[in-house]
């Protein structure tokens, strides 16, 4: 790991998640909290009185919030609700305990610590209930208010965007989502220029809008966590199309590190995808073949398409590079980011498809939706 901050942090640090959570700590898409239920008040059994209900604990989300403020916000990261008030005589019915809500951003999957879900937030004012507030003392508590609800919980932040950028470092990610888009990600010649997700939005002329997703260069072994692979890979999840960057002059990341063909490229993303969830792999994928601006590109594409004209193009590749489940992208497109080559039939491209894939949504709706009927006229 030190060759790679010496290369491209300029640091000496043995972990590069560090370096970069220290160097570009405004990005945050993980938190853990600890949140408590108010507790019950407590009854008055002389009189019947019953203590009120004691808060809860609230999460909501936002699109306004990030985790960062959160935790900013918060430092001790501890929620608690309100207590329920005590019944008196001259009020025997207590007052229940104010709640505590807690916003986070559009996007957060509430997890416990034993991995249950309790939540997927993934739009604006959505709500759960993390921790139950203690109900108050009455006949059944033997008068007594009940402690609320108290757990950690963990805030994981997966972003939402139509398209999802997928590519090895330095494949011109950054460059073509800002010619895509209206963003100013950074742009640089070394790895890693992005290290965090950026985000942008691809603007059509009858003002439709599609939002797309920079995630930071894959390394190989991602899905072991190599580099930051698992804080970087959750972030396809919620995408809707894959767009596979890969450079056509091929990718080493040091001199330690094997030459990779695009070829080769595209088959390691696409294993590092299969190897975290098998499942992405059946997303709608399209690829970008880019910067065919440089020499002797030309010659290099005419060989990587005669091979993707083959039904199995990963033929003769390695085992250790060829993924089981190849991906079957919808289309290739070779481009230049840089110069702006052959990105108008990439939008339009992408557009179909997200445009076909929502309708396949609406008939699969109406055929449960149908299906749901008819049971109940039964």
């Amino acid at each position: 790991m030190v060759f790679l901050t010496r290369i491209l942090l300029k640091k000496t640090s043995k972990d590069v998640s560090s370096v970069i959570r220290k160097r570009f700590g405004n990005f945050q898409d993980t938190l853990r909290i600890y949140v408590k239920g108010g507790s019950g008040g407590m009854g008055l059994p002389s009189y019947g009185g019953q203590g009120g209900n004691g808060g809860d604990v609230i999460v909501v989300a936002s699109p306004k919030m990030t985790l960062r403020k959160v935790s900013l916000s918060h430092p001790s990261k501890r929620f608690s609700a309100g207590t329920g008030v005590n019944s008196r005589v001259r009020r025997l019915q207590g007052i229940r305990g104010a709640d505590t809500v807690i916003t986070v951003p559009v996007g957060v999957t509430v997890v416990t610590d034993d991995g249950q879900i309790l939540a997927d937030l993934n739009e604006a004012n959505q709500r759960v209930v993390v921790a139950k507030g203690g109900q108050g003392g009455c006949f059944r508590t033997d008068w007594n208010g009940m402690r609320g609800e108290r757990k950690s919980v963990k805030l994981d932040l997966k972003l939402i965007a139509d398209v999802g950028f997928v590519g090895f470092p330095n494949a011109g990610k950054s460059t073509l989502l800002g010619a895509l888009s209206r963003s100013e990600p950074k742009i640089a010649d070394y790895p890693f220029t992005t290290v965090k997700p950026q985000i942008g939005v691809m603007h059509y002329s009858d003002r439709r809008q599609i939002s797309l997703a920079d995630l930071p260069g894959l390394i190989e072994g991602a899905h072991l966590n190599r580099g930051m692979g698992h804080r970087f890979l959750k972030h396809v999840e919620r995408t809707k199309l894959l767009l596979f960057v890969v450079d056509i002059n091929g990718f080493q990341l040091s001199d330690k590190w094997l030459y990779r063909s695009a070829l080769d490229t595209v088959a390691l993303l696409n294993s590092e995808l299969e190897l975290y969830k098998p499942e992405l792999v059946s997303k709608p994928c399209v690829l970008a073949i880019n910067k065919l601006d440089t020499e002797g590109a030309d010659e290099k594409l005419g060989k990587v398409m005669e091979k993707f004209e083959e039904e199995d193009y990963y033929s003769d590749l390695a085992e250790d590079i060829a993924p089981s489940v190849p991906v079957k992208f919808r289309d290739i497109f070779p481009i230049s980011a840089k110069e702006g080559t052959g990105l108008e039939p990439l939008k339009s491209k992408i557009r179909v498809i997200l445009d076909e894939e929502a309708e396949r949504e609406r008939q699969r709706d109406r055929q449960e939706q149908q299906k749901h009927a008819a049971s109940e006229e039964r």
